[in-house]
Parts: C-alpha cells; sequence; structure tokens
C-alpha cells in the first residue's frame, strides 16, 4: 500500500461516503486526468463500460482521451449506497462531441478503497443519451459544481 492517504477513509459513514462522492465528483468536473488518476492506487483496477483498465497511467491515457471528446463535461455524482470500504453512486454527466451533439450521460459505479482511502476498484456501467440544447440541465461554468445546484434527485435523474 502507498505511503499517501486520501481521506476520508474507510469503513465509510454515510457522512464520510457523501464526502467522498462530491471530492470525486470534484476532481472529475476538473477534467484533469493526472489529478483524478491519484485518487486511485498504482495498481487500480477499472471497468468503464466495455474497457478494462489497470493501473494509474491506463487511467490517465484513458481519460486524456475520454475528455478530448467530451467538450464542456459537466459531472453529477450522487451516492446510492455504502458499506464499509465500498461505496455505490448514481451518477449523470453532460457533454457534446466534436459536432456539436449534445449527450446526457448516466451511470453507476461500484467503488472499493484501500484502507489509506484510495480507491482500488472502479466498475463502471454508462449509456448515452442524445439531447438537444434546449434539454441540457447542467449550466454552471465549467469546473465544480455550485453548491446550490440541483442534484440528480432535485433534477429527476
Amino acid at each position: 500500500m502507498e505511503n499517501i492517504t486520501k481521506p476520508p477513509l474507510p469503513p465509510f459513514t454515510r457522512e464520510t461516503a457523501i464526502q467522498k462522492v462530491r471530492a470525486a465528483e470534484d476532481a472529475w468536473n476538473t477534467r484533469d486526468p493526472q489529478r483524478v488518476s491519484l485518487a486511485y492506487t498504482i495498481d487500480s483496477r477499472w471497468r468503464n463500460r466495455s474497457e478494462f483498465l489497470n493501473g494509474r497511467d491506463q487511467i490517465v491515457t484513458f481519460l486524456t482521451r475520454k475528455w478530448a471528446g467530451e467538450e464542456e463535461y459537466r459531472l453529477i455524482k450522487e451516492l446510492w449506497s455504502f458499506d464499509g470500504a465500498r461505496i455505490a453512486v448514481r451518477f449523470a454527466y453532460e457533454s457534446h462531441d466534436a459536432t456539436g451533439q449534445w449527450w446526457r450521460s448516466y451511470g453507476n459505479e461500484n467503488w472499493e478503497f484501500e484502507e489509506n482511502g484510495l480507491m482500488r476498484v472502479r466498475h463502471a456501467s454508462i449509456n448515452d443519451l442524445a439531447i438537444t440544447p434546449a434539454e441540457r440541465l447542467y449550466h454552471w461554468p465549467l469546473g465544480r459544481r455550485p453548491d446550490d445546484h440541483p442534484s440528480l434527485s432535485d433534477l429527476g435523474l
């Protein structure tokens, strides 16, 4: 295990699980692959849709490619469940591709953490829905979602 600590640490309470989810959302909304990768163990294992990744280097490569094609990316994550060192999350993000087509991508993630708070396993299942610009729900400036912005549940997602 690395000599790094990434609080909050397991075992999670409802409050600390919510904090962990928001920290992940905030990091992903930076669209900085290197920064995001530091929340994962060096040998972290991912399944993202149909791709299988192992380790931070592959995570950085994947996220760099992902965000090159998902412009104006904005993400909301919400705690679904937690137990010990595991957290289940649901999320939705909006972005557009190079042609200007907007998408809302819905998904669920299952996370498992080391004692130091780094994520060692991430399984993500994601579906994409083409939307019109008028159907967009995420309009905050790029970066961290404002604290007063509605959650997924508030938006009916």
